[in-house]
């Protein structure tokens, strides 16, 4: 399958990578099966074995496959799944999510930025302060987010607010009150950054949540723009509720 991997400027590792996740998400490849052997894979995907190699290493490093020397190469594990994701979610619960399920933080900007608001979003604050970051569960990379803060709101706890899960902080300023929160989840593509923030290839599935937070006076304290890996997302819907 020489033209597999035509249409993505990702390593071709990568993308490999992509497609044995997906089968173990789907469980085409279950937990304790042993995958096809390397000049298999190298048969099927069109590549050399050293790349097919570089993917399944990759993906030990997840935690999700284990190499046994003249064993051949088993499923161990299956990606991380976000615990809960709804598509309309209380500001409350999310916190709560976040206070049980606090994700490992990997800084990796931090700078001011006015961020892009609609008419309906609210009002703008007179400065912004912007943290980009990556959210990781135990084995995985699981988001990248872009964080715009009202600098007024980030410097009542600057620590905290690099060092914690934003809206779980925000929630316990007594001195904010919150007049209205949104959330708008699409499906959406990686791009050339967030696939190399998240180690995914270009073009693979991701959600994009877009939340925005606003005070009493309807000025935007908080713009938060996540990437979330496709295979990280699970939406529940109640449709009886």
């Amino acid at each position: 399958m020489a033209n597999y991997f035509d249409h993505s400027s990702s390593p071709l590792y990568s993308q490999i990578s992509d497609v044995i996740r997906e089968r173990i998400v789907k469980e085409i490849w279950p937990v304790g099966d042993k995958i096809p052997t390397l000049p298999s894979l190298s048969a099927e995907f069109g590549v050399g074995i050293i790349t097919v190699r570089q993917a399944i290493d990759l993906l030990k490093n997840e935690g999700l496959l284990d190499p046994m020397q003249g064993l051949g190469t088993f499923v161990i594990a299956k990606p991380e799944v976000h615990p809960r994701m709804k598509v309309e979610s209380s500001l409350v619960g999310l916190a709560k999510l976040y206070r049980e399920y606090a994700p490992r933080l990997i800084p990796l900007s931090e700078g001011f930025a006015m961020p892009k608001i609609k008419k309906e979003d609210g009002l703008l604050a007179p400065k912004y302060r912007l943290l980009k970051r990556i959210h990781a569960g135990e084995r995985q990379l699981t988001s990248v987010i872009s964080a715009y803060i009202d600098d007024r709101i980030f410097k009542l706890a600057p620590r905290r607010f690099r060092q914690e899960v934003i809206i779980p902080v925000l929630m316990d300023l007594k001195s904010i009150k919150i007049k209205s929160a949104k959330q708008i989840l699409t499906i959406s593509t990686a791009g050339v950054e967030v696939a190399k923030a998240l180690n995914i290839s270009v073009s693979a599935p991701i959600a994009l949540v877009r939340r925005v937070i606003c005070s009493s006076d309807g000025t935007v304290i908080y713009l938060g723009e996540l990437s979330y890996r496709g295979d990280y997302i699970r939406v529940d819907m109640d449709l009886l509720g």
